[in-house]
């Protein structure tokens, strides 16, 4: 009998087991007092009532703890170690944020740069529309005047003896200059032109002289900063070493910023024997500087025509950036002779017009010779005249004592025919191979 209760009993716990749990607390209620013992009636001693004990606290919400009552994987290191790369996701999102608000605002200021320029467009479209053709831009001589572009021409006319096709070429990209300026008064379109100039021809040409006069030109024009012209040679522009032609060549552009950049006998920056030579890498530094610097920096390149066109069949990049090719001529005999009167002039001296046929016939002569260089010869035979009217002047004062040993201020400045015989007598007289240095 006791065995069949406790197979009751059991089998009711356990059927109780696989119930939902509403079903488990309907099924648990056996009896209506849940301190009564079932099992009473069969003399089993009844245990006393316990006290309910009091429920455990919950534990505290952890943030790693996951559904199957364990911690998750979390960072162990130090947050304030410089050295510890962390990156955090709001980090990354306030990055992208600022990243994200400066390309708006960059474009937003794109768009309202386009806007102004549009605006700025009408605006000058409708004002030449409605500009009469009779409005007045003022007169030609006023801007060669006032800008002081006439004066600089002046000038190489008085100094510069012949080269009229020279001349005339320096007068046309003067002549364009000022009528760009004075369309830009007028707010037509302008752009600059390109001003890099070829200059070919041999020695003593004025080569030099001209590239000074069209920097004081350009400076007056407003197209360049300062005027001024620095003259350069392949020693000045290219390194004996690999990684010194750089710092070189763009320490003379720099020098020469603002003004005119003079590269005399250029043709020597390439040499088509070696490809290794380092004068390539200051072509390529001045080809650059000419294309993107072209509004602060006039590139001059100067050396005798058959050998620069030979060298732009090699470098014809170079020869497409220029826009003003110059071909200088020689002088004549009597030209020659004016730019020495020219000198006299300059330096305070007078020569007699006897000594002028002496000193034509020498010229004359002189120019059949090897190595002649045109006005630089002039000037060498300048200062040797000087020279002899010198000694002639001592000899006469000073050792033979005439005048009392007084000179008047005629002795001081004159150049007598004598002074120039002694040169033409050189030559006359000289060996076959002492000539070319008379």
């Amino acid at each position: 009998m006791k065995l069949s209760i406790a197979l009751a009993a059991l089998s009711v716990v356990s059927t109780t087991a696989f119930l939902p749990a509403a079903s488990v607390t309907r099924s648990t209620q056996l009896f209506s007092d849940p301190n009564q013992n079932p099992f009473a009636a069969w003399g089993a001693p009844a245990a006393p009532a316990a006290p309910a004990a009091p429920a455990p606290a919950a534990p505290a919400a952890d943030a790693n703890q996951n559904i199957f009552g364990t911690k998750s994987i979390e960072w162990g290191g130090n947050v304030n170690d410089p050295n510890a790369k962390v990156v955090r996701l709001r980090d990354r999102l306030n990055e992208a944020d600022t990243e994200r608000r400066k390309e708006q605002e960059a474009a937003e200021a794109r768009e309202r740069a386009a806007e102004i320029r549009r605006e700025e467009r009408l605006k000058k479209i409708a004002y030449m529309q409605e500009m009469p053709d009779s409005t007045p831009a003022g007169t030609v001589d006023e801007f060669m005047f006032k800008e002081g572009v006439q004066d600089q021409l002046d000038k190489l006319d008085r100094e510069l003896v012949g080269l009229l096709p020279v001349k005339k070429r320096v007068k046309e990209i003067a002549a364009l200059l000022v009528l760009d300026k004075m369309r830009r008064k007028l707010g037509f379109e302008t752009a600059v032109p390109s001003l890099h100039m070829c200059f070919t021809g041999a020695p003593g040409t004025g080569k030099t002289t001209v590239a000074v006069r069209m920097g004081q030109i350009l400076a007056k024009m407003g197209y360049s900063r300062r005027g001024h012209v620095v003259l350069a040679t392949r020693d000045d522009l290219v390194g004996q070493y690999v990684g010194h032609t750089a710092p070189k060549t763009k320490e003379m552009i720099k020098k020469a910023m603002g003004g005119v950049l003079l590269v005399d006998e250029a043709y020597y920056l390439y040499n088509a024997a070696n490809d290794r030579d380092y004068g390539q890498e200051s072509i390529e530094i001045l080809l650059n500087v000419m294309e993107t610097q072209q509004d602060d920096l006039v590139v001059a390149l100067a050396g005798y025509k058959d050998r620069m066109d030979k060298f732009f069949s090699y470098i014809p990049g170079m020869m497409s950036r220029i826009g003003n090719h110059i071909d200088f001529p020689n002088y004549s005999a009597n030209e020659l002779v004016q730019i020495a009167s020219v000198m006299a002039d300059q330096l305070e001296y007078e020569i007699d017009q006897n000594a002028y046929p002496v000193f034509h016939e020498y010229i004359r002569r002189r120019m059949e010779l090897p190595y002649f260089s045109n006005a630089r010869t002039v000037r060498n035979a300048m200062d040797r005249a000087r020279m002899n009217s010198a000694i002639r002047t001592f000899e006469k004062y000073a050792i033979r004592g005439e005048n009392g040993g007084f000179c008047s201020v005629h002795d001081l400045k004159a150049i007598q025919a004598e002074d120039f015989k002694v040169l033409l007598d050189d030559i006359l007289n000289a060996d076959v191979d002492k000539r070319i240095f008379s």
